[in-house]
């Protein structure tokens, strides 16, 4: 019989060689044909009496991605047509029957009787991952960049085939519980020191030695299966058991705040597994599975982090009618830790950088910079010294702006002043070759304003990068009113060149992503002034789901850096763009008490010497505060509300101000961006799922109680009275469909 996505080779030894290749594709998926190909194989070879052993392998570089998510959100959707149509139970029995399908395939290789082997070629994530958990035997090729993993928990879900049950029956139950827990992708030889990877060869030796340990005599028994089998981690009620699975629990609240149904299934999965048989325990895993899968967490996690992700670096906002730009070689023009910091990851992508300063010194430290980079990721193992060579060649400092001639790409990361900006764009633009896109990294000044200064606008953009740059994964496209297509498509070439999520938004002071992280930033003063105590307020913010609170945050971006944009928006628009409380606290903790944050040691926290310790808030901050409130009598869950409703409205804001044209990229943005919580989807799709009537009635208990940070844009109010959501209203029907 003919696959689509396999291909069956069996040999003289009546070894029949699966290999995996999916036609069209870089990497392969388990999609809907691919699982329901899997199972008809895994049947075909077990009745086939000439075939006496399988091994699955990969036709290409990697062995399997994972599964393909729009084929759960396909039945998230199924499921929900048949509760309307046919109930409750009908549409239950349907989704558990079509989760379960996988894990009794990978099951029906376990006990087909035949022994399997599986030949991983290179990274296997997820589903792929679950299916080599399945085979009696793992073999992995030498490969450093090969990764091993289950990183479901990532996305709203868990591994639903499998691989809560086997992975702590083949690991310690710690150490099996905190891979799935962090979503962990390992490499091949800690994955063969776990023992969930049986052998490490050479790449060329791996189909031969995993036909060979068919041929030694390999069982086709897992080791559960058999009746002397014991869990490495102990039983359950051992005191081994015991002494896990009760501080498991804290730290999974410590962790996700009981804001990750997946992750708490995880637990509940192993815990419960592990006291069954196999069977029932696969059983209870697709139980939980099907539910999580029906949770809003996991379909605005799926949604956001999966499938509008893939759309936005597959180039969804790209204009159609430009050819695709290969930035070669381009030149930043400021070399302080933004600029060395972009020049970094641009030479590590294989362009060749040119690092502009005002004096040969400052060029240097840029690049030395990036020297740093290099020799810790030598240290650590992350690269070759080689390889760090060849990133630090790509890389030249000098304070020649002729340098820039033959330039694709130029950026700009002086300091946020328009008359630097000014002068920088006058030094620059006659050096500048035909064609050549030049962009910003400004994070708040207008760009329809600095295009002015440029005199042909139509190559000019925004592109602003997040800090520290080498980690955050987004990058904001800024478009003036002016900018042309070339320049849009070229900016977001070399945005993927580099490996970075783009968004495009239009031209706003503060643009998209600090319009909204500024508001979480206030209210952290809001709160400071109203009485509530600092630990509370950074407290409440993580338990919210915000990354970290909004006076470390404050500390990280640097309070002299926030004050300077409070006092460059006032100057603009006026005193009444600003709070002036919130410029007064700042003018106290900065110009008063010196305190800019972490990078002199000393903000809203004290930082100790590297190495000595770790932060804490300052002592003296509550001196700062107006009045002190009795932490006894303040509503946690109503301080929560306020951190994710502030960020959330003024996203709501861009999309009426037509800053936000899209609300995958306010999502995606929002959460790659400025760490909104992963679990809501972001934060339209926190609203979307909230249902906008309801949000709209919290946005007005909060505005009469706090102010007008609150009070909902008429576009709100407008879908509320509708019904509508964004993703409805906004997105297209290409959009929706992929």
């Amino acid at each position: 019989m003919a696959y689509k996505n396999f291909r069956i080779e069996t040999d003289v030894d009546g070894i029949a060689l699966v290999t995996w290749d999916i036609p069209g594709k870089s990497m392969n998926v388990i999609d809907e044909t691919s699982g329901a190909e899997l199972g008809l194989i895994i049947e075909q070879l077990t009745s086939d009496v000439a075939v006496k052993g399988v091994v699955v392998t990969s036709g290409k570089d990697a062995f399997c991605a994972g599964a393909d998510l729009t084929m759960l959100e396909a039945m998230n959707r199924t499921h929900a047509q048949m509760l309307n149509l046919q109930g409750e139970e009908a549409a239950n029995k349907y989704l558990f029957n079509e989760a379960r399908k996988l894990s009794q395939s990978f099951r029906n290789i376990e006990v087909g009787g035949k022994p399997w082997v599986a030949a991983i070629n290179g990274t296997a994530l997820g589903g792929g991952f679950e299916l080599a958990l399945a085979c009696h035997h793992r073999i992995a090729s030498d490969n450093a960049k090969t990764r091993v993993g289950l990183p479901e928990v990532k996305i709203g879900i868990f591994p639903g085939a499998g691989g809560t049950q086997r992975l702590p029956r083949l690991m310690p139950t710690m150490d099996a519980v905190q891979m799935l827990f962090k979503g962990e992708a390992i490499d091949v030889k800690k994955a063969q020191a776990r023992g969930i990877i049986g052998e490490v060869v050479p790449a060329g030796d791996l189909i031969l030695k995993a036909k060979d340990w068919i041929k030694a005599g390999g069982k086709a028994v897992a080791p559960w299966d058999q009746k002397d089998f014991k869990l490495p981690g102990g039983a359950v009620y051992s005191k081994a058991g015991l002494q896990f699975f009760q501080p498991a629990t804290a730290m999974l609240r410590r962790e996700t705040y009981d804001n990750y149904p997946g992750a708490r299934a995880i637990l509940q999965c192993v815990y419960e597994g592990l006291q069954l048989p196999m069977d029932t325990a696969l059983r209870v895993e697709s139980r939980y599975f099907s539910k999580i899968l029906r949770s809003k967490e996991a379909a605005a996690m799926i949604r956001s982090l999966f499938i509008s992700m893939q759309d936005l670096n597959k180039g969804a906002r790209r204009p159609t009618n430009v050819p695709p730009a290969n930035v070669r070689k381009m030149a930043i023009i400021g070399a302080g830790f933004m600029g060395a910091s972009v020049g970094f990851v641009s030479a590590q992508a294989g362009i060749d950088v040119v690092l502009i300063d005002r004096d040969q010194d400052a060029a240097d430290k840029g690049k030395g910079h990036s020297k740093a980079n290099v020799d810790a990721a030598v240290s650590k193992g992350r690269m070759t010294q080689a390889e760090g060579d060849a990133i630090l060649s790509r890389i030249t400092a000098t304070t020649d702006y002729n340098a820039i001639s033959d330039c694709d790409l130029v950026i700009e990361a002086v300091f946020e002043d328009r008359m630097v900006k000014a002068e920088t764009y006058a030094k620059a633009q006659p050096f500048l070759k035909k064609g050549a896109i030049f962009a910003t990294n400004t994070s708040t000044l207008p760009i329809n304003s600095l295009a002015e200064e440029f005199k042909d606008p139509s190559k000019f953009i925004g592109v602003h990068f997040f800090s520290p740059v080498d980690k955050m994964m987004l990058s904001e496209i800024i478009v003036s009113e002016k900018t042309g297509d070339v320049a849009l498509a070229t900016a977001l070439d070399y945005v993927r060149q580099i490996k970075k999520t783009p968004i495009v938004v239009n031209d706003s002071r503060g643009f998209y992503a600090n319009r909204c992280v500024m508001l979480f930033l206030f209210e952290g003063y809001e709160m400071l002034l109203e009485g509530v105590p600092p630990a509370m307020i950074e407290n409440v913010a993580k338990m919210a789901g915000m990354p970290v609170g909004p006076l470390s945050l404050n500390d990280e971006t640097a309070l002299d850096l926030g004050l300077k944009i409070l006092r460059a928006t006032e100057a603009d628009i006026g005193t009444q763009a600003i709070n002036q409380d919130h410029k007064k606290l700042l003018v106290e903790m900065v110009e008063k008490r010196g305190r800019l944050g972490r990078k002199n040691g000393r903000g809203f926290y004290d930082y100790p010497e590297k190495g000595k310790g770790q932060k804490k808030l300052w002592p003296e901050l509550t001196v700062l505060q107006p009045k002190l409130l009795d932490p006894d009598t303040i509503d946690v869950e109503e301080l929560k509300q306020r951190f994710l409703v502030v960020q959330a409205v003024e996203a709501a804001r861009t999309v009426e101000d037509g800053v936000i044209t899209d609300p995958r990229e306010a999502d995606v943005g929002s959460i790659l961006g400025f760490g909104f919580p992963p679990f809501t989807g972001g934060t339209l799709s926190y609203i979307d799922f909230m249902g906008t009537k309801k949000f709209v009635e919290l946005c007005l208990k909060l505005e009469k109680k706090y102010g007008s940070r609150f009070t909902p844009p008429k576009l709100l109010i407008e879908m509320a009275a509708k019904g509508e959501t964004f993703y409805g209203r906004f997105t297209s029907k290409k959009a929706i469909a992929a």
